[in-house]
Formats: C-alpha cells, sequence, structure tokens
C-alpha cells in the first residue's frame, strides 16, 4: 500500500546556544501517531521500511534525525546531548505536530530515549515500541564500544572526515539499503560526534529500575540473542519491570534487517492495539 510521504523540520531554542533545526520525515496520516527513533550515530532512514509498514496499517508514523544525528543541527557542545534532552526534542516534536500522544519507540539508544520520555513526559505516551535498549548488563560492551569512537573523534578527527570524504559522494540508490544506512553513518563530523557520545555516556543512559517499574503504558521490548551490546537479558529485564509489557526474543541479530516481516507484523499489531481499547500485555519468551 503506498502512503503519502513528507519531510518537515522545526527548531528549538537555546538560550546560550541560539537555534538548533531537527528534520523528520511523516508517513501517512491520521490521529493516531507512532514516533521512531534510530540508534547512535545513524539517521532516522534506518526506520523508513517499519515506517511504511505501520503507515500502511492506517498509523500516521514520523521518524526524527534527533540532535547530532541525520540532516539535523550537530551542535558540538556535550552539554546538549543527554537522554532526557533528546526526549524533550520528542515532546517539541509532539507540539510541532499538534499531536497530543503518540506510541514512541526506537533502536538502541531510540529505545532508551523512548524510556526515557515515557518518565519525563508519561502523559504523552500512548505506548513504547522498544527495539533492544542498552541497560545493566550492556553497559561495559556500549562503553568499550563507543569509547575509541570518541578517543578516535576527539585526538584523531582527520580520520573522521577522511571516511565522511570517501564515503559521501557514494550515490545510496546504486548500493543495497543497509549498505546506504552504513554509508549515512559514516557521514560524522568529529566534533560533534565527540560531543554526542561524551554527552550521552556521562550522562544517565536510562531511567532507573525503580522509575521503569512505574511505567504503566502498554510496550513491547524486542530483544536480540548474542549480541553483547544489546544483549537479550536487558531486554527481557525491562519489559518484566513494567507492569504491561511484553517481550519478544528476535530469531537472531539481523532478523528485523534481513527478514522483517514476523517482528514487523508484531510491531504493527502492538502499536494498532496501543490506539484501541486498551488491555493487559503478556510476558513471551519466544
Amino acid at each position: 500500500m503506498l502512503v503519502s510521504e513528507r519531510i518537515g523540520q522545526f527548531f528549538l531554542s537555546h538560550p546560550d546556544s541560539g537555534r538548533d533545526r531537527l528534520e523528520y520525515t511523516e508517513y501517512g496520516a491520521g490521529d493516531n501517531w507512532v514516533v521512531l527513533l534510530h540508534g547512535q550515530l545513524m539517521p532516522r532512514r534506518m526506520h523508513q521500511p517499519l515506517a511504511r509498514a505501520l503507515a500502511g496499517s492506517g498509523l500516521h508514523v514520523v521518524t526524527l534525525d534527533l540532535l547530532g544525528h541525520g540532516r539535523s543541527d550537530r551542535p558540538a557542545d556535550p552539554l546538549v546531548y543527554s537522554m532526557t534532552a533528546f526526549a524533550e526534542q520528542v515532546v517539541a516534536l509532539l507540539d510541532h505536530l499538534g499531536a497530543e500522544r503518540a506510541v514512541v519507540g526506537g533502536t538502541s539508544l531510540g529505545a532508551n530515549v523512548s524510556l526515557e520520555m515515557a518518565v519525563v513526559a508519561p502523559e504523552r505516551v500512548k505506548g513504547l515500541l522498544l527495539e533492544m535498549p542498552v541497560l545493566d548488563n550492556g553497559l561495559e560492551a556500549g562503553l568499550m564500544a563507543f569509547g575509541p569512537v570518541l578517543f578516535t573523534a576527539r585526538f584523531l578527527p582527520f580520520t573522521v572526515s577522511a571516511l565522511r570524504w570517501v564515503t559521501r559522494p557514494i550515490p545510496r540508490g546504486i548500493v543495497p539499503f543497509w549498505v546506504g544506512i552504513g554509508l549515512d553513518t559514516c557521514n560524522q563530523r568529529a566534533e560533534s560526534m565527540a560531543a554526542g557520545v561524551h554527552g550521552i555516556f556521562f550522562g544517565r543512559i536510562a531511567p532507573s529500575a525503580r522509575q521503569r517499574r512505574q511505567i504503566t503504558v502498554p510496550a513491547l521490548v524486542v530483544g536480540h540473542p548474542s549480541d553483547p551490546i544489546h544483549p537479550a537479558a536487558d531486554s527481557a529485564m525491562v519489559a518484566a519491570e513494567m507492569p504491561n509489557a511484553t517481550f519478544v526474543r528476535a530469531h537472531s541479530i539481523l532478523e528485523w534487517r534481513a527478514r522483517p516481516e514476523r517482528l514487523t507484523e508484531v510491531a504493527i499489531e502492538f502499536a494498532r492495539t496501543c490506539w484501541e481499547e486498551p488491555r493487559r500485555t503478556r510476558h513471551l519468551g519466544t
């Protein structure tokens, strides 16, 4: 089913740093909103296939480039990057769109931002669609993975610029979709990349377990096996903490990328249910 797609933008004002521009894409129409958020350093386009599928089922979907990502502005100040700041950007997006509430979800960083939004603005969240959040069990692996990224961006910035120079001219239309997403992820600026990683990893990664147990909206949590940065144990843990959460285990770390049909159908059913009469969900082992 074909759905309309529109690119938009809005601005955030800061007393010290002026205005920052954020860009988003809308899919479909109507009042049943879904917001999808990308992983760290990745562009919003990573959720294009899922957004199109959700919109094709009648939902109004928005994918957002958080500050420092994709086609949004990329300030070099670590103080503007935090989970709380990202959650506030999603609230500002909903205000800009005139959306009272939305199902909010995302992958990795996007999942953590969604959890944060459920704490700082619970009245704006209709449900949570979380893929591989980073919590207690994945924190060390995350630091090991992104520590070198921070070091390289801070002390070897020419390598980041060189990678951008090599990958940016490659036409995205001639490569497979996920190769294009990888090329887009390589399109970084050293100063803003260092600031973003610094701000995220030296701040609060996610709401506390006490706060997560108080999140009562319906939630779907997808966990991956054999993923050290996003272990399935973290996804199962947060699903067990929230009273109305369902845990679904992916068959592999690449299932939602290579063979998305099963998980996409689960996500569509969940998001549509959030906009129907509320019901309690149950924990699933598979």
